[in-house]
């Protein structure tokens, strides 16, 4: 009798000892999207690493006055060319004095203006960040998503400053808030407006101020 009910025992020790050393799979989770990405790729950020250059027109309209001026940018290689109706130059970002430096100064701005999804990848270790769901937008009174960032107070041409940017669930830009130096008033609202497709890039076009006759906008936009 005690060799019979050996026998099963030692086989249910081998039996849990099999169990015990089976492998589990590892689980594996979808990583969600950081929000800057989110709304960079709304805007076809995606497509950018195909990108060799991108020319375009800064215009603005203040009641019955006019401003424009034109760049050309080759990211891969920072050679970037100023025009006006009165003058051409070119420079590379990586190499400038102080006199190249006030020109780039506009570059920065006006490219900011129109790839400012982007420069939420871009610049993202040079601010800080915070996301809430659902606010009243300044300008439509919408409920929207709204991404606040700050930019650090050393480096830049605009160093502390903050921008609201307001948007729907698909991610795309629908109205900013300029603070200068982080204030809490804002120095500028306006809309983003008259989105276009450029070869994969979603580019809103139009900006305007709920009030007043401003309208900042761009024309020209070629890339290849």
């Amino acid at each position: 009798m005690k060799k019979v009910l050996f026998v099963p025992m030692l086989l249910l020790i081998l039996i849990g000892g099999c169990k015990s050393n089976e492998k589990k799979e590892p689980e594996t989770t979808e990583k969600e999207q950081p929000i800057l990405e989110k709304i960079a790729n709304a805007n076809g950020y995606e497509n950018w690493k195909n990108l060799e250059r991108i020319k375009f027109t800064f215009n603005v309209d203040r009641d019955s006055s006019h401003f424009e001026r034109t760049w050309q940018w080759h990211p891969k290689t920072n050679e970037v060319v100023f025009m006006t109706h009165e003058d051409t130059l070119s420079y590379n970002r990586k190499e400038m004095d102080s006199v190249i430096a006030k020109t780039d100064a506009g570059f920065i701005n006006d490219k900011y203006w129109l790839l400012a999804p982007y420069q939420l990848v871009w610049d993202q270790n040079s601010f800080k960040y915070t996301h809430t769901d659902s606010v009243q937008a300044p300008m439509s009174k919408d409920t929207m998503q709204k991404l606040t960032i700050v930019y650090g107070n050393e480096g830049g041409y605009t160093p502390g400053d903050a921008y609201d940017f307001y948007f729907g669930d698909d991610h795309v830009i629908k109205e900013w808030v300029f603070r200068k130096g982080n204030q809490e008033e804002p120095n500028m609202i306006t809309s983003w407006e008259d989105y276009k497709k450029v070869d994969g890039l979603n580019i809103a076009t139009m900006h305007k101020m709920g009030e007043g006759n401003f309208q900042l906008y761009f024309t020209g936009i070629e890339v290849e």
